[in-house]
């Protein structure tokens, strides 16, 4: 019988704590610049301390990858999957992506790092987005059995990369690329505005008008 860890309130707040300062630091650093010993000083603990809940950088890494993955999920598959039009919910589907976004921007950063292969381990966050892929292939079955829920057939992954592409961009390299703009892309008005131009995108992509709640939010 495998030895099992009692899970105690400050267990738990401490293992919130390691994977909290993992996500910044790798985010800020990437993989390979990080050490534990890095995430150990930013959470007030021993390294030691943290090889008792992830046994090496690695494991850290993919529980990080994990748990961020695992934010964006709960956020993305309930707007894909209730009850409202298929055009409606990628509406909602993409305003909770900008959201979620912008209101966590070490995931951009991750997520450009974890492209370029910087995990060290090969393309880590695959072991991650499964559940991102069922969803996708649910409504990409509903659109084809339903000709009429889209008025302009497109690819999912050019849809996907166009929304992704944006607003990465967006949150991640117009800050670095044009320092001169001083130019906040986290701010609330900017975030509003960012998401009325990728619905807006959206809308002509899909041949949508785009009168759902998600559109009528992003223009209030």
């Amino acid at each position: 019988m495998p030895e099992t860890r009692r899970t105690t309130p400050k267990a738990e707040r401490t293992r919130a704590a390691i994977l909290d300062a993992g996500e910044q630091l790798f985010a800020e650093k990437g993989f390979a610049a990080t050490r534990l010993e890095d995430v150990a000083e930013r959470v007030g603990i021993r390294r030691a301390s943290i090889v008792y809940y992830f046994r090496d950088k690695q494991a850290l890494y993919d529980a990080v990858l994990g748990h961020v993955l695992g934010g964006l999920y709960d956020v993305i598959a309930p707007a894909l999957t209730c009850s409202a039009p298929l055009a409606e919910r990628i509406d909602l589907a993409v305003s909770a992506w900008v959201d979620f976004v912008g209101h966590r921007p070490t995931f951009a950063r991750l997520l450009l790092r974890e492209i370029a292969g910087a995990s060290g381990d090969g393309p880590a966050m695959l072991r991650h987005i499964g559940p991102f892929v069922e969803v996708a292939r649910q409504v990409q079955q509903e659109s084809r059995a339903d000709p009429t829920a889209l008025r302009s057939p497109v690819d999912p992954a050019h849809l996907a990369a166009t929304i992704a592409g944006a607003t990465v961009f967006f949150v991640s390299a117009i800050p670095t690329l044009f320092p001169a703009l001083d130019f906040d892309p986290l701010a609330k008005e900017q975030l509003d505005a960012h998401r009325a131009e990728v619905l807006r995108i959206t809308h002509r992509l899909l041949g949508t008008n785009g009168d759902g709640p998600a559109s009528e939010r992003s223009s209030s």
